[in-house]
């Protein structure tokens, strides 16, 4: 561990420790690399383009988490924790929150309100997330 942020969200409840598992690292890198992949292609409709940046964002911060050693059931604090884990800057962990707002309008709401700008957006911060994990990957290892 060694992180106090991470920590005191361990002593407050927000996050549990676990050894990090090597299958589900690799697992969660594997699919958020494809999904950010697929995100790309130009002739899927815009929300399905949203839809898999957006959770290729999450499967990476998830790992870069697991990474660490913690684990988290809340999608929001798996985003939040990037400042931690990984050094993602403020204005860029804050282009995720947008997208986090954005997905849960969609999934509890049925409405989808999202643009060309935020799809780019979220993907050029998901790329940097997988970046960031893949250094700290190696040097884990």
């Amino acid at each position: 561990m060694g992180n106090q942020q991470l920590d005191n969200l361990v002593r407050v409840g927000q996050l549990k420790c676990e050894p990090p598992a090597g299958a589900e690292i690799q697992g969660l890198v594997r699919s958020g690399l494809r999904r950010l992949d697929d995100a790309e292609h130009q002739e899927l409709n815009l929300e399905s383009r949203f839809d898999l940046a957006y959770n290729a964002a999450h499967a990476l911060a998830l790992a870069a988490l697991r990474l660490r050693g913690y684990r988290s059931g809340s999608r929001y604090l798996v985003f939040q924790c990037l400042q931690h884990t990984v050094d993602l800057p403020m204005e860029q962990w804050r282009v995720l929150d947008q997208a986090h707002r954005k997905r849960n309008l969609a999934e509890y709401e049925g409405y989808m309100d999202v643009d060309e700008q935020l799809v780019a957006a979220t993907l050029r911060v998901a790329r940097e997330v997988a970046d960031r994990v893949d250094r700290l990957i190696k040097g884990v290892e």
